[in-house]
């Protein structure tokens, strides 16, 4: 340090630029420092929530005292490891389909679910796939709503066309695909329509299962348009978690209790419509 400070006084300006210099690089390294131990942070924490982390797993154990990998001894615990002492908080097991609300000790809520079925989609000639499976690790309630509409992601077009031996194509705002005679498929405002060659113009109706088919194709409507939103599929409420997944009802009740959801955690109507009401936002939710 001495020499420094000599180095300093003997050196003039030249010495004063090096040093102002140097402090400018260590700064500059220590933010690179710290800014890339803040993306790792971040990477991390998306892996442990949207993949099978045992690392994960094994923590949460050791800090609720599960000496043994079972989600009953789990659902034993009189406390969860992110949520203080008389704070609700949501597990779902995927290997049972149930799930369950706790505060404390208590059970408040249980219902059965249907989880991620664990399949993957492949689209032809593009690289796309899609695995269906139920996040694992630490959620949160971010919001919730009634009525919920779904937008279904390119993956239900995809699986749909398989299901039915058709083959796919995008229509995006502003194209027009030809049907023959003269008529168009196109998009006009928030529709997608046939265009007749007199100017009538007839949006399509659409539901799950109905969707648009033209020259032997399904067709994936843009993204804002009422043919890209289906009602009544998601059941009456939902509970987001984040990044298209959540809890929602169904249309389809049979199929809870089995994995067989695109990823999301769906329940009966009537449970989820209890559920809705007693869960505030910000609830954690564990999910093993």
């Amino acid at each position: 340090m001495l020499r420094f400070a000599h180095f300093l006084r003997r050196g003039g300006p030249a010495a004063w630029l090096v040093a102002a210099l140097f402090l400018a690089t260590a700064a500059a390294s220590t933010a690179l420092l710290a800014s890339t131990l803040e993306v790792r942070y971040e990477r991390d924490v998306a892996r442990m929530v949207f993949n099978d982390n045992l690392e994960l797993l094994e923590s949460v154990r050791r800090e609720v005292g599960v000496q043994e990998d079972t989600l009953a001894r789990l659902r034993e615990a009189v406390v969860s490891p992110a949520a203080p002492a008389g704070h609700a908080f949501i597990v779902v097991s995927i290997a049972e389909n149930r799930l369950w609300y706790r505060q404390g000790d208590s059970v408040l809520f249980t219902a059965p679910v249907a989880t991620g079925s664990g399949k993957t989609v492949v689209r032809d000639g593009s690289g796309e796939h899609w695995k269906f499976e139920t996040p694992r690790g630490r959620l949160v309630v971010l919001s919730k709503e009634e009525a919920p509409m779904w937008v279904p992601p390119d993956w239900h077009f995809v699986e749909a066309a398989r299901t039915r031996g058709l083959g796919v194509v995008h229509l995006y705002r502003g194209q027009s695909i030809p049907l023959g005679k003269g008529v168009v498929l196109t998009t006009q405002g928030s529709d997608v329509v046939r265009r007749y060659p007199d100017g009538r113009v007839v949006p399509y109706s659409v539901r799950e299962g109905r969707e648009i088919v033209a020259n032997g194709n399904i067709v994936i409507p843009p993204f804002g348009t009422n043919q890209r939103k289906y009602p009544e599929v998601l059941g009456t409420h939902r509970l987001n978690l984040g990044d298209g997944y959540a809890l929602h009802g169904t249309n389809q009740p049979a199929t809870v209790g089995r994995s067989v959801s695109h990823g999301c955690i769906r329940l009966r109507n009537g449970d989820i419509a209890r559920l809705y009401e007693m869960v505030p936002v910000g609830t954690p939710v564990y999910v093993y």
